[in-house]
């Protein structure tokens, strides 16, 4: 009998070690939960944006428009990029704003490429929920607003319903089903990029937007 045979014998003589079981991670999560409402995950949620540098703006879902527009103004930006086709872009459109303007994201990345890193102030992109636990906003990118539109602009606009605000990245990913389908991207943001030198200086801004402005959306009349 070759060497080679003696081998594959062993191996086929060689007995299967049973498939470990999984790990009861939703258990694990639902015994280090912690007992608290919504307006405890917006203060969380806030603490921790505002701690990486995140600016956090309080609003409703009809006054935010007037907000946006308020603190553009204040910053002096001149245009905005908002998504080829959405409801919040609609909004802002409608308002026809003086001061500002909209620009669509309706044109291949090819077609325009220096203008958007070149001429672009701001994007708006929704941010589809968020993590109250690492203070992180979820982005779920689409063919409306692509993943260019929270990465280029050098001032990031993002809008969050507070009723979205999950307790942790579990919570999220179960309350929202994302085992039915992910996008190509699913992006957590935590506030404006950053990255530091060998002597731990901070620098904004070096991989994408050195401001993140959050607008925290409560129901028309809610307390802030």
């Amino acid at each position: 009998m070759s060497a080679r045979d003696n081998i594959l014998g062993r191996l086929r003589a060689a007995s299967i070690p049973a498939t470990p079981s999984l790990p009861d991670v939703a258990g694990w999560f639902d015994s280090r939960r912690r007992n608290e409402d919504l307006a405890l995950r917006v203060t969380r949620l806030r603490t921790a944006l505002e701690g990486a540098h995140a600016e956090v703006h309080d609003a409703t879902t009809a006054d935010w428009p007037a907000v946006l527009l308020r603190i553009a103004a204040a910053k002096g930006l001149h245009n905005l990029l908002i998504g080829s086709d959405t409801p919040h872009g609609a909004a802002l459109e409608a308002r026809q704003p003086d001061n500002l303007q909209l620009v669509r994201y309706a044109q291949p990345i090819a077609a325009w490429r220096d203008a958007l890193f070149d001429g672009i102030d701001a994007g708006l992109t929704l941010a589809r929920s968020a993590i109250a636990e690492t203070g992180s906003l979820i982005l779920w990118p689409d063919a409306s607003e692509p993943r260019l539109m929270s990465l280029v602009p050098p001032v990031h606009f993002v809008l969050l319903d507070t009723a979205t605000i999950h307790a942790d990245l579990n919570s999220a990913m179960t309350a929202e089903n994302w085992q039915d389908g992910l996008p190509t991207n699913v992006l957590l943001v935590s506030g404006p990029s950053k990255t530091a030198d060998i002597q731990q200086t901070l620098a904004y801004g070096a991989h994408g937007p050195r401001e993140v402005i959050v607008l925290l959306l409560q129901a028309n009349g809610a307390a802030t």
